[in-house]
């Protein structure tokens, strides 16, 4: 057991799961929505929602799959329209993670969910990156971005996004792949990943949430990422964990989505505790808080009651968070100090 976490009480860990600093590396800025905005961004835009209150949006929020999820996404992001609602959408996220004690973030954003509706790449990276500017000055979180490609369309679609994007490539960390996984495998994206990976963009997949191991295993050999997101299901593969946490591959694993899109039954049945015990860079993310019931900090505190980890845990997944971010090493460095002094004051 590390020497920070030794004499932390287990009846501690709730404060020590909220108030410890922390990275989150998958979150979906258009997952961050809640339904008071997307009404407020409605009658701002002059776009009309298939619900008629905030509460009745809320209660459509029953998934039983990813796809069911997806629906209702989309249509919520359709009242993104000008630089100004990505930047008030981003900020809202920001804020709240600040509240977390998030310190640094790496934000995915769909661009085609905007273009295809006629908004342009200037439009949504301008608006995010205004935010993720504003908040570094003024909340002290270091904010990246991550463009997604959606897996359901062609890869086709995906060269035409990476090139109106290209004028931006400054402000982008990396690209990953999302949007339903069965039926979409990795290797349908493998030409326009070895493209980004020339442009010296950083690589990341969603892999192993409903997919199979197999698609965890083309994430890495044909894509080349550096991160799975999700990766729930290595654990079917005892060669692929072992690759994993030989590799230090991180997994940017999120509880309360897994839990409402039916990968597990309940909380107390999520595999994190095995994947951290099998030696496996794991983190905790929200994935789409205002859509999955909860934040960052809500996945901590909800999964730990459910599964009996300790402050070791904690440590060991804060820990995680830092290591397998894209920020610069200096910054990682600092991020780690800044943890274990806060571990050793807590403490």
């Amino acid at each position: 057991m590390h020497p920070l976490v030794r004499t932390i009480a287990p009846d501690r860990l709730p404060e020590l799961l909220r108030l410890m600093p922390k990275a989150e590396l998958h979150i979906h800025i258009e997952g961050s929505l809640e339904p008071e905005l997307i009404f407020a961004l409605a009658q701002r835009n002059g776009v009309a929602l298939p619900y008629a209150s905030v509460d009745e949006l809320r209660s459509a929020y029953a998934f039983t799959n990813l796809q069911s999820f997806l629906d209702i996404y989309y249509a919520g992001a359709s009242v993104l329209i000008t630089e100004q609602d990505f930047y008030d959408m981003t900020r809202a996220y920001l804020l709240r993670a600040a509240q977390d004690n998030v310190i640094h973030t790496e934000i995915f954003f769909d661009p085609q969910t905007h273009t295809a509706r006629g908004v342009a790449m200037q439009t949504v990276i301008q608006g995010l990156h205004r935010a993720c500017t504003d908040a570094q000055a003024e909340l002290g979180i270091s904010a990246a971005l991550i463009l997604c490609f959606l897996r359901h369309l062609p890869e086709e679609d995906a060269f035409e996004t990476l090139e109106q994007a290209l004028p931006y490539r400054d402000l982008i960390v990396g690209v990953g792949l999302d949007s339903g996984e069965l039926g979409n495998p990795p290797e349908n994206f493998a030409r326009v990943f070895a493209r980004c990976r020339e442009l010296g963009l950083h690589l990341v997949a969603h892999a192993g949430e409903e997919g199979p191991p197999a698609y965890i295993w083309t994430a890495l050999d044909l894509l080349k990422v550096e991160r799975i997101d999700h990766g729930v299901q290595a654990i079917k593969d005892p060669a692929l964990m072992q690759r994993l946490a030989a590799d230090r591959i991180a997994l940017t694993v999120c509880p309360l989505s897994n839990l409402k899109l039916c990968v597990f039954p309940d909380l107390a049945q999520h595999n994190l505790r095995q994947l951290l015990d099998a030696g496996l860079a794991a983190t905790v993310n929200s994935d789409d808080p205002a859509y999955f019931g909860g934040y960052i900090n809500d996945n901590f505190t909800q999964t730990f009651a459910a599964t009996g980890m300790d402050a070791q845990y904690a440590y060991t997944l804060a820990r995680n968070s830092f290591e397998a971010s894209f920020a610069d090493v200096t910054v990682q460095r600092a991020h780690l100090e800044r943890l274990n002094s806060w571990f050793e004051t807590f403490r």
